[in-house]
């Protein structure tokens, strides 16, 4: 049984190579690599969480929030080109009147 991570992510890489590249399924070893991948995945997936579990005691024990999932905005999705944008439009009726616009003056 493998111990550490790097071994047990170097099971698994052989692994999927070996089933990438072979022209014939060879179901004599198959057995094989499917033990040895698992137990090679378990080893890989525990290093992980505890690296995980530690990030976040440390994180937290700084006083520091770990940030949020990111998440797609409406703008980040790739909208079609046939789809109409919405163009900012005037809260308030333009003036009629060079009186009506000193109200408006910033200054």
């Amino acid at each position: 049984m493998t111990t550490s991570f790097r071994e047990a992510y170097s099971v698994l890489q052989r692994h999927a190579e070996t089933l990438r590249t072979q022209d014939e399924p060879n179901i004599d070893d198959l057995l094989t690599i499917v033990t040895e991948s698992v137990s090679a995945y378990k080893v890989c997936k525990q290093r992980i969480d505890a690296v995980e579990e530690a990030l976040k005691a440390a994180l937290d024990g700084a006083g520091v929030d770990a940030p949020p999932p990111a998440t797609p905005t409406p703008q980040a999705t790739n909208p079609s080109p046939s789809t109409p944008r919405a163009t900012a439009r005037p809260t308030h009726s333009p003036a009629t009147s060079f009186d009506d616009m000193d109200d408006d003056i910033p200054f």
